[in-house]
């Protein structure tokens, strides 16, 4: 778990000097790609996702929380909104992700719940945390 900490926070100094960097935030390859604003778009919505996981499985266990990443960034409208807002949102959320794991009740880290839309597929916390930030860094390859 401190390792996925470690890299959080680290990450989140990292994403937020991009606020400053020339990047063409909203350049889409195709129709059916994301731009890199509608990626940090797609992070927001993990980042949220996974919060509602983190403190949800401070006290329960075995639900099932998933979302449509393709509809939600839609729904969104990440592609009309602005970059630095956009950051600021997920860096919060991201702040928040490390403050509720580095107070985590350690009996529950062996806790479970469901993050497939098929088969039932149970995670533990410690799982979910270090799948989170490896998500996190796969996307923002694309960015950086």
């Amino acid at each position: 778990m401190n390792q996925a900490i470690s890299k959080l926070k680290e990450t989140i100094n990292k994403v937020q000097l991009l606020k400053t960097a020339q990047i063409d935030w909203e350049y889409k390859a195709s129709p059916l790609k994301w731009s890199k604003k509608e990626v940090i778009g797609h992070l927001i919505d993990s980042a949220q996702i996974n919060l509602q996981r983190f403190v949800r499985c401070t006290y329960e266990e075995g639900f099932k929380l998933i979302y449509e990443q393709v509809e939600w960034v839609q729904a969104a409208r990440y592609q009309q909104a602005d970059i630095n807002q956009l950051i600021d949102l997920w860096a919060l959320l991201n702040l928040q992700i490390v403050r509720v794991l580095e107070n985590y009740p350690p009996e529950r880290l062996q806790a479970r719940c469901d993050n497939s839309k098929q088969e039932p597929n149970l995670q533990t916390v410690e799982w979910l945390a270090a799948d989170y930030v490896d998500h996190l860094l796969h996307h923002l390859k694309t960015i950086l």
